[in-house]
């Protein structure tokens, strides 16, 4: 097997990742589906349209207005990677397909302006089924594990991050669990940038934005014994690619002037505790019993009504331009907003029980 490019410049990432044929579900069925018990999230994809012109034009104003921002956040996370003694002189980067895609691209771009010597491959990790043990082993193969950094877009309540540390527990696959965000308000990432929730513009766009293809698919008809799990290859879309344009926009943006919350693992502490609060209050308030029903953060919020069936959003204020596209998508899928205090996210989507009106 062997890996590909997407819509990326080959050297930039290799996604490992099978192509497939996957037949797509609508999303209430696939809702009910997952609720149900009767098939896992991972299992199907439903269709990804084309975002439409109000909603680019949303994102288009992220990208001036967070570019730069962006841009000194990788940068702070290649000064610290480079720091480490493991990654002073190279470093894998693996990136969790798909958040971390665009974040590895940039990431490997500024290590090797430090003159290391860096790799990028995308895998598949999967909440519930973790992470792909054949992609890891042919990393490992390739590159050895001592200087392995995995790189996400940001945590949302931290199940990634205990999906990782799950699959790596017992040693066997020789990967440590070292995870560098951009943003980690659940405060469960080894390293970041910064614990605030901001809105990093490739986390509102999926597939264009990503190399073209859907999120990983994991199941028996797709992915056989010693194959990597699978992908749906959305070439249909390409005209509409974004994923080389939003990388030569961060590399291009103006560094900001002011000064933005920076993370630290003291910090990281206390937003754990701040996000368990804020999740557990929500279940209580809501009578939910899956947590999994709970998206917190711009990205995860919008995904969430993007892909699922939105029971409400919350956002911390209303005004703020960071969750103006999430109010569109809203108001577009007819979906309640309600404004609260949500500590350290801008938004929250709550995902409806199946069965609901």
């Amino acid at each position: 097997m062997s890996g590909f490019s997407g819509s990326y410049a080959p050297e930039d990432v290799t996604f490992l990742l099978k192509p497939a044929a996957v037949a797509l579900t609508g999303v209430a069925e696939k809702e009910a589906l997952i609720q149900s018990g009767a098939r896992h999230y991972s299992e199907m994809l439903s269709e990804e349209r084309l975002p439409d012109d109000r909603y680019l034009a949303l994102y288009r104003a992220a990208l001036a207005r967070n570019g730069g921002r962006l841009r000194a956040d990788v940068e702070t996370l290649a000064d610290a990677i480079a720091a480490r003694p493991e990654t002073a002189r190279s470093c894998t980067i693996i990136s969790l397909a798909r958040a971390g895609t665009p974040i590895g691209v940039l990431l490997r771009r500024a290590l090797v302006r430090r003159g290391l010597d860096v790799a990028h491959y995308s895998i598949s990790i999967i909440r519930g089924r973790g992470i792909d043990r054949v992609a890891l082993a042919h990393i490992a193969a390739l590159r050895g594990t001592a200087d392995a950094v995995f790189v996400d877009g940001w945590t949302g309540k931290g199940a990634i991050t205990g999906e990782l540390e799950a699959s790596l527990a017992d040693g066997t696959a020789g990967f440590a669990p070292f995870l560098a965000v951009i943003a980690d308000p659940a405060g469960c990432a080894s390293l970041a940038a910064t614990s605030e929730d901001y809105l990093i513009p490739s986390g509102i766009l999926g597939a264009i934005v990503s190399g073209l293809f859907s999120r990983s698919v994991l199941s028996e008809d797709l992915v056989g014994r010693g194959e990597f799990h699978a992908c749906r290859h959305l070439t249909e879309h390409a005209a509409a690619d974004q994923s080389r344009a939003f990388v030569d926009a961060i590399e291009a943006a103006p560094l900001p002037q002011q000064t933005f919350p920076g993370w630290s693992p003291e910090g990281a502490r206390e937003s754990r505790a701040a996000c368990t609060a804020l999740v557990e209050g929500l279940m209580s308030e809501y009578a939910v019993t899956n947590v999994n029903r709970i998206k917190p953060g711009i990205a995860e919020a919008t995904r969430a009504v993007l892909r699922r069936v939105p029971h409400a959003v919350f956002v911390r204020d209303p005004n703020d331009a960071e969750v103006a596209h999430l109010l569109h998508l809203a108001d577009q899928s007819g979906v309640e907003v309600h404004q609260r205090e949500l500590g350290n996210y801008r938004a929250v989507t709550l995902i409806a029980k199946a069965g609901d009106a």
